[in-house]
This record gives C-alpha cells, sequence and structure tokens, in this order.
C-alpha cells in the first residue's frame, strides 16, 4: 500500500487545520496547485495569497485558477488581484519573494493565517538554475510564523536531490529543529532510507 506522499501529507495537515473564509498562502506557487488547493479549501470568504518571483509561474497559477473555476483573472497585473464572476475572489497574485509575504498580506489577516504553504526547488519545465535558497527561504519562514495564528500551520516540502537542494534542506530542517516549544512543534516527514527523496518539514504554531 505504501506512505502517503510528501505533497499528501502537507496537504493533510493543512486540510486539518483550514476553515471556509480562513486567509491562507502559498509562499511559492509554481504551477499553482497549493494554491488551487487553498483557494478551494477558504472559498468565497476566504483569502488566498500565492507569491512567485517569476512571472512563468503568476501566469501558470492564474491560468490553472481560471481553467479550474471558469472565471476571468481581473485587473490584468499579477499584483492586482481579483477574480471575476467566480467563486473563488479574494486571490492576489504577488509577483515578489516569499521572504516579503508580510509586506503583502493585509493588515488585517497579519496573526491570523491558518496556513503557508511552500513547495521549495524549482519550477518545473522552467530555468533549473533558478532555485529558492537558504537565505531568502528562512527568512520566508520567520515571515510566514509572524502571520500565522495560534494553532496555524506551516509546511515546507524539500528536495535535496537538486544542485543546492539539500544545502536548503538541512537549513530548513535545523531552523524548524532549533524553534523553542512554546512558540510551535515542529516535525520531519521523509523516507530515511532514501536520502536524496522530498521531505516534508512542517510547524504548528503555538503562541
Amino acid at each position: 500500500m505504501g506512505f502517503i506522499s510528501v505533497l499528501g501529507m502537507a496537504r493533510r495537515l493543512v486540510k486539518e487545520r483550514v476553515s471556509p473564509g480562513d486567509a491562507v498562502v502559498d509562499a511559492t506557487c509554481g504551477n499553482g496547485v497549493d494554491t488551487q488547493f487553498l483557494a478551494e479549501l477558504v472559498g468565497p470568504r476566504g483569502a488566498v495569497y500565492a507569491f512567485d518571483i517569476q512571472e512563468a509561474a503568476l501566469e501558470r497559477t492564474r491560468s490553472r485558477i481560471e481553467a479550474a473555476i471558469g472565471g476571468t483573472y481581473g485587473a490584468g497585473a499579477p499584483d492586482a488581484g481579483g477574480l471575476h464572476e467566480a467563486d473563488i475572489r479574494p486571490l492576489r497574485l504577488v509577483h515578489a519573494s516569499h521572504a516579503d509575504m508580510d509586506k503583502h498580506v493585509a493588515e488585517a489577516h497579519r496573526g491570523s493565517v491558518a496556513a503557508v504553504m511552500f513547495n521549495l526547488g524549482y519550477l518545473p519545465g522552467a530555468d533549473q538554475a533558478v532555485i529558492t535558497e537558504p537565505a531568502s527561504t528562512l527568512a520566508a519562514l520567520e515571515a510566514a510564523l509572524r502571520l500565522l495564528r495560534p494553532g496555524g500551520i506551516l509546511t515546507a516540502v524539500l528536495y535535496p536531490g537538486h544542485p543546492g537542494g539539500l544545502e536548503e534542506a538541512e537549513a530548513v530542517a535545523a531552523w524548524a529543529s532549533s524553534l523553542p516549544q512554546p512558540l510551535g512543534q515542529a516535525m520531519l516527514y521523509r523516507l530515511i532510507q532514501k536520502a536524496e527523496a522530498p521531505y516534508l518539514a512542517a510547524v504548528e504554531k503555538k503562541a
């Protein structure tokens, strides 16, 4: 039968903690898979922020959401936000580093975000030299913790198998393991017999 996949585990942890109307963040939207998942969880009363430094990722995410809901994206600019005649209205695509996410999240949602999802590495089908990096990722994780509400969840899928991925994965794992327990509880989910297999780091914020 096998174990649940790393991506499946990340989604399970998020789904258990997110309700309709919540605010959520996709820190690395890529092809938009996690953005769509989050948008479906929070529904039309929720808020979804999706970040990426690559314009191609924002375009792919926009196309995926439009195809899923049959809507037309609003004002055209990636940072403008809004879906017309759609079930998922409060989607905001932001062309910015995930390290700066707290600068783009509305004041009303700071400290009340239910989930932040990271899927690190590179954009499939794009330039594999453009990857997430330890310094900006660690800054983004700290920003995510500030945005989360108590009981909120942070998930980060790590890819040690590509150039630069091992260093980033180890930095994230070290960051998670060093978190003070009163602030949050951290876990790793991985296949320990496959050193290069993707794995999950997750943090549930306590306070």
